[in-house]
């Protein structure tokens, strides 16, 4: 079979020689878009419980919900190593000692080869990038910058608290400390056209991000974007739409970036919109299937030398 894209799970295959899984924990962290120092509410989309996993349960000890992950992976996958992903809310935004202590924690498992941290880009600074160079010597370390957007207006729309600039400031502080680099990228937002959220992979490719998740806007309960979406309601990707926007994507994006997600879901209890009512495994089929119909490969129609712009 030709591989059409660059998974995060053969990327794991290739460093390792073997499959690592996810164990996602909640730390209790809290977010400087809901706390107060930036705003209350956090980002006009967030409910977290829109990609919050039910075994993410912050009363649990971080040990604990290792423990507990691990042990249902391995039932379920015979699993032998695995990564310890920092999921909700913002993984960074803690004093230095107190994140060395959870970070330490989490590593402290013979099976764990590593970490995966998501975060804030205005939520990280030199001395917490000190810390992950430290643990990056030792285990895979994995920063991943909520990026949502490369333009500042639709920043502004979703109520971000930070423009571009800082993402990319925090992108290359973290790369010149031989971190490795991950970004979330929105893409559907009603103040962008198909086009330029298509011309954010040509951007994602002049910088040194090497992981990268793409999510499609979805409209879920309680958030100001559902109240938004009542009073007027905004174009959606329909799903045969997005599976063409997916490979259109991929086409453009360098195929040495890997993907670690094509596409969000949310609990059907909550989602509001776009409703394509599949599996995710329906889903990656359909993308899948869809790159095949068209012959289509990840970086097919990307002119940009990133090896060359990267390193000189």
């Amino acid at each position: 079979m030709i591989k059409r894209y660059y998974s995060f799970g053969e990327y794991l295959k290739e460093i390792f020689g073997k499959k690592v899984y996810k164990v996602n924990v909640d730390a209790g962290f809290t977010c400087p878009n809901r706390d107060g120092t930036l705003g209350y509410g956090g980002c006009i989309y967030c409910n977290n419980a829109s990609f919050r996993p039910p075994s993410c349960v912050p009363e649990i000890s971080l040990t604990e919900q290792i423990s507990r992950g691990i042990e249902h992976v391995k039932k379920r996958y015979k699993a032998e190593a695995f990564l310890v992903y920092f999921q909700p809310y913002t993984n960074t935004y803690a004093p230095v000692e107190k994140l060395e202590k959870l970070y330490r924690e989490a590593l402290s498992f013979p099976e764990v080869i590593g970490l995966a941290i998501g975060t804030r880009p205005d939520c990280v600074d030199e001395e917490k990038l000190e810390l992950l160079r430290d643990l990056s010597k030792t285990h895979l370390i994995i920063i991943e910058y909520g990026l949502q957007s490369i333009y500042d207006k639709s920043l502004k729309f979703i109520k971000r608290g930070h423009d571009y600039s800082t993402f990319l400031k925090a992108v290359y502080d973290t790369h010149e400390r031989g971190i490795l680099v991950g970004a979330h990228i929105i893409v559907g937002l009603p103040t962008e056209t198909r086009e330029e959220s298509l011309a954010m992979a040509d951007e994602i490719n002049r910088h040194p991000i090497k992981f990268l998740k793409i999510h499609q806007l979805q409209v879920v309960k309680d958030t100001v974007l559902a109240r938004i979406y009542e009073r007027e309601p905004f174009k959606v990707f329909e799903y045969e739409e997005y599976l063409d926007f997916v490979v259109d994507f991929l086409e453009r994006l360098s195929p040495d970036i890997v993907i670690q997600r094509l596409f969000a879901t949310s609990p059907d209890e909550i989602l509001i919109a776009p409703k394509w009512n599949r599996s995710k495994q329906q889903i990656l089929n359909d993308i899948n299937k869809r790159l095949e119909e068209r012959n289509a490969r990840q970086g097919s129609k990307c002119s940009f030398n990133r090896h060359r712009a990267l390193c000189c």
